[in-house]
This record gives C-alpha cells, structure tokens and sequence, in this order.
C-alpha cells in the first residue's frame, strides 16, 4: 500500500495508485486460520486513533493489568488529583464475571478467555501497527474467532501512561505544523496531490503523511525538503478516497457520522448490484458518500434481501391468472406485496403470501383454497 522515503535511500520508481478494488480484493483474500483452538485468548479488537483502522492483538499479563485506562482517565490524571473519588478500572474478578455474563452459553473458546484478564473496553495501549508502535483503542474481546487471521494478530506491549498522553496531545499540535509545511512544499513543487492527514508515530520518531492522488506522482524532491524540515523519517502513504474518508469523517446523507469512520470495522466491497436488489434508485448522487464512492450502509442490509428475495418471483416471471398471462413488473421485499401486469391492460397489486412455487413455476393461491 505504500513505501518509505528517505533522505538516504530513494526509489528511482514511484508506486502506483492504490485503487479501491485493489484494496478490496486484498481484503477479500485473507483466510481464516485453519484452527481457531490454537489461537491466543482472549483476543481483542483494536483500533488506531488517527485513522480508524482496525486489526486483532492479544495480551500476555505482567502484572500491570490494573493500570489500563481509557482516554477520559488519562485526561483527569494529566490535569492532576482531583478531590472527586476517582473511578477505578475494573477488578480482575469483576472482568471475569462480566465476560462470563455476557458470553451467556459460551463455546469452549470463550469459555477459556472467561477466566483470563480482560481488558477493559476503550482502553488506550500501546501496540504495534502497520506503521509502528503506537496508542491504539481497545474496542473490546473478539468472540468470532473465524474473522481473525493468525498470521496478523500482534502482541499488546502494555498499557498507556499518562507520559503516553502526553507525548500523545504533543504529536497532535506537531500534527498541525506538520501538515502546514507539508502543503506549503506540495504548493512549491507544484505536484498534484492532495495531502489527507498527518500523524506522528508514539515512539519511532517517524512522521506518516496520507494523500490522495489521481495519477502518479513524483515526489522525491518533497521527501527530501521534509527530512530536512523535521530530521525525522518520513514516510507518504497514498490511499483511496473511502481511507480517505474514514481518516477525515464527516456527515452522510442520513445525518449521522460516516460509518467508515465511526462505525465499520473495515472497508467492505460494494457493488451497485447491491443497489439493485434493494430497488434502489441508481442515481448516482442518491446512492454514494461524500467520497464520491457508494454508500457502505448499501452492504448492511443487503443479506436480508437477498434471502428475502428467495421466496419471491423475480421481475419478469409470467405465469397464467384469470384466464390471464401475467407478468411481474414490481417486487417490495419489505412490504412483501408484487405487482403483476396482464396481457389485457390489468394491473394488480397482491400480497406475495398468495403465490406459491412448485413444479418449476409460480402460480397465485385462489382465495379460500390451501
């Protein structure tokens, strides 16, 4: 998805545009591991907090386990005591019981992680990501194991403190200088770019610019006029408008958050034929995000339709009522009703109830008969 530039050692080639099915089809292509039983437990879900990306760590205790805390707790600790009693994590014993709760009828996996230390959710740590170690968001314990990859999974180093913080709240305002230089030596070169984010690494003293481009771009001068700015490594990622998206959130049609950036877990694949099963209006102002790509809500609702749709003829299907041949024009999966047009100019609107499959076609159920 992206390479790393430095002053020292640039790449005569520029990579290519990282194209939303390129993503897609990489998202795709991971595999479950072949036996979940060998997994790790409890395994969590974390999430980076400067680009909403999520993958699956796992924690070995030390004996720290009663220092997690979430960003609020770490707030109020940098601002110093308060005369309030403070609120205290959970205890080890509280975590068990919660989990055990919540699991309910567990499975044998879930039943081992129930008597291990569980962090508590929205937890700041520390952990590797694909960039480097850094804070990341604990969203709480994978319990469908199949969704993880063993060959992903990273180790939790620790928990946050509130030198992490603090380090955390400094890299934001030098986020801010950071993209100001940036735009400024993007404008000087004139290259055709846009610059998304940046973001400062905890602890590797490295620097992560985000952008989007619509063709390739040489930016090695930039590379170079960066390094000298900040003596640091630098590193440029390009990205797809969806990550784009996802990193700057914004408002959708429905006036709520964007999903990708405070909801999903992970870009999911959408294709207009969703769309289409939904009988949706294949405008394209109607049905895409402010990323100009379609809706990912397009993607939540599109399995009920298609069961749905399982039960119910398909526009185009004709079968014999009233001494009529009919034709199916309309189907509402959500109201469950059908509109059939005859040979002789009628139009009826039924209930879908009254229509039955057998022997290789449809025929209506006469009122009053099974």
């Amino acid at each position: 998805m992206s390479d790393e530039y430095t002053d020292r050692d640039l790449p005569e080639e520029m990579f290519d545009i990282l194209h939303e099915e390129e993503y897609e089809n990489q998202t795709q292509s991971k595999t479950p591991p072949a036996n979940v039983e060998e997994l790790p437990q409890p395994i969590y879900r974390l999430k980076t907090l400067h680009s909403s990306e999520t993958f699956h760590a796992y924690y070995v205790p030390t004996g720290a386990e009663m220092h997690f805390m979430k960003q609020c707790d770490l707030e109020a600790a940098l601002e110093g005591p308060r005369p309030q009693e403070r609120v205290e994590s959970p205890s080890l014993e509280q975590c068990r019981v919660s989990l055990a709760i919540n699991a309910g009828e567990s499975s044998a996996p879930e039943a081992a992680a129930a008597t291990a230390f569980i962090i508590p959710n929205r937890s700041l740590v520390v952990a590797p990501t694909k960039y480097g170690r850094d804070l990341v968001e604990v969203l709480g314990v994978v319990h469908d194991l199949s969704v993880v990859n063993a060959d992903e999974l990273v180790l939790i180093e620790r928990p946050a403190t509130v030198d992490d913080y603090r380090r955390y709240l400094e890299n934001l305002e030098r986020e801010k200088e950071a993209m100001a230089k940036c735009r400024d030596r993007i404008e000087a070169h004139k290259l055709p770019m846009k610059l998304v984010s940046a973001h400062c690494l905890l602890e590797d003293g490295k620097i992560l610019f985000f952008f989007t481009a619509e063709s390739r771009v040489d930016f090695r001068d930039l590379v170079r006029d960066l390094v000298s700015l900040f003596h640091a490594r630098i590193e440029l990622r390009q990205i797809g408008v969806r990550d784009e998206a996802r990193v700057t959130g914004g408002c959708g049609v429905c006036g709520r958050i964007l999903c990708c950036h405070g909801l999903s877990d992970k870009l999911n694949p959408v294709s207009i034929k969703m769309a289409k099963d939904q009988n949706l209006s294949l405008n394209s102002l109607k049905i895409s995000g402010p990323c100009g790509r379609l809706l990912c809500c397009l993607s939540y609702e599109h399995q009920f339709y298609r069961d749905a749709r399982r039960e119910l003829p398909s526009e185009g299907n004709r079968f014999t009522y009233d001494g009529t041949l009919f034709k199916v024009i309309e189907v509402n999966v959500l109201s469950n009703r059908i509109r059939i047009a005859g040979e002789d100019g009628r139009l009826l609107d039924m209930d879908a109830a009254r229509l039955k499959y057998a022997d290789g076609r449809w025929t209506i159920i006469e009122d009053g008969h099974p």
